[in-house]
């Protein structure tokens, strides 16, 4: 994933690594079967902090684990902080099922389109409707060697003759792991470029973001979100420890939506010898990094995709209708985070 550190390695035995090594899916290697039949080990998850339990044990009798207090927990929101981990906080069940179908859609279809930048663009450049090309089951063809002018990939119904190259659209949306909305981030420099093309956050996760980042802010201070990344998670994918620090004013906070399949996130402190916290992160949860929080590295070690354990039940009810199987079949294996962020 983007920014990612390698977890193939050894070479670094940091706190945050071992915890990262801890979580990560690690399939188990007794059975002789194809690694798809493999179990994944066992992991124990005793440590990992639940806010949707902590959420409903606050409800029934007032308690609270320790090192957990209660900002606001109320009809519209229940918000969570940890004493240990200033201007972070954890927003349970921030959105529901009917909005977290909308955002995933967007996710699949709107957010991967031009001007927004995707990880395809590096090898394929500009493409469109990836979604909707892997829905058609139509195949990405290079046509360099008939077509002299741009664009050179274009989707086809037909796989191309013996001399082109191709991949199959289906194949590029499981590829998909991020896309930049707003001001688009430039990878390689790690800073945003604004000569770059781009078009504004769409209003309504503009508003999505505004009213869940409120909490975070001084009365009378807003959040204008400028820039997002989506990142899509496919089983077995992490997003090693980094920390978000490209932006000018750390007091605004970072706002982070889940959807799809549940994850482990691990929040550490500014140093990667400090021991993370491992916390799961369920569709519809929303975290905010601000201030002090914002120096902390941070990191997604596993997702899962097991019908036991994603917890999407409601997600599936959703996209029960035939017309929403590709939907289906994507989420059911996948996780999709949004960060919206202020730039300037």
């Amino acid at each position: 994933m983007y920014g990612a550190d390698d977890l193939a390695g050894d070479s670094e035995r940091t706190a945050f690594r071992k915890s990262e090594k801890k979580y990560k899916l690690y399939y188990d290697n007794s059975s002789k079967s194809s690694k798809k039949k493999k179990q994944p080990k066992a992991v124990d998850l005793s440590d990992v902090l639940d806010f949707h339990s902590i959420l409903d044990s606050y409800k029934a009798n007032g308690e609270l684990p320790s090192g957990v207090s209660v900002l606001q927990c109320d009809f519209d929101r229940s918000v969570f902080c940890l004493d240990d981990h200033p201007g972070f906080y954890f927003i349970p069940r921030a959105i529901g099922v009917d909005e977290q179908t909308h955002w995933i859609k967007e996710s699949l279809i709107n957010f991967p389109q031009p001007p927004n930048r995707t990880n395809h663009n590096a090898i394929y450049g500009t493409i469109s409707n990836i979604f909707d090309a892997a829905r058609k089951g139509n195949v990405l063809v290079d046509c360099s060697s008939t077509s002299p002018n741009p664009p050179r990939w274009i989707f086809s119904d037909e796989q191309g003759d013996n001399t082109s190259k191709s991949i199959s659209a289906s194949v590029l949306l499981r590829k998909l792991r991020w896309s930049t909305l707003g001001l688009q981030f430039d990878w390689s420099r790690r800073n945003y470029n604004t000569l770059l093309p781009h078009n504004r956050i769409p209003d309504e996760l503009c508003q999505v973001a505004k009213r869940m980042a409120d909490v975070a802010l001084p009365d009378g201070e807003g959040f204008q979100p400028e820039a997002a990344i989506v990142n899509y998670f496919g089983p077995g994918d992490t997003l090693g420890g980094h920390r978000d620090d490209m932006e000018v004013d750390w007091s605004r906070p970072i706002v982070s939506m889940s959807l799809g399949c549940k994850a482990i996130f691990l929040l550490g402190g500014k140093s990667r010898e400090d021991e993370p916290m491992a916390m799961f992160m369920r569709s519809g949860d929303i975290m905010l990094m601000a201030g002090e929080a914002r120096e902390c590295f941070h990191g997604v070690p596993r997702i899962f995709t097991d019908e036991e354990n994603a917890e999407i039940d409601c997600l599936e009810s959703q996209f029960s209708h035939e017309d929403d199987n590709c939907f289906l079949e994507y989420i059911r294996t996948s996780r999709i985070n949004i960060n919206i962020r202020q730039v300037f």
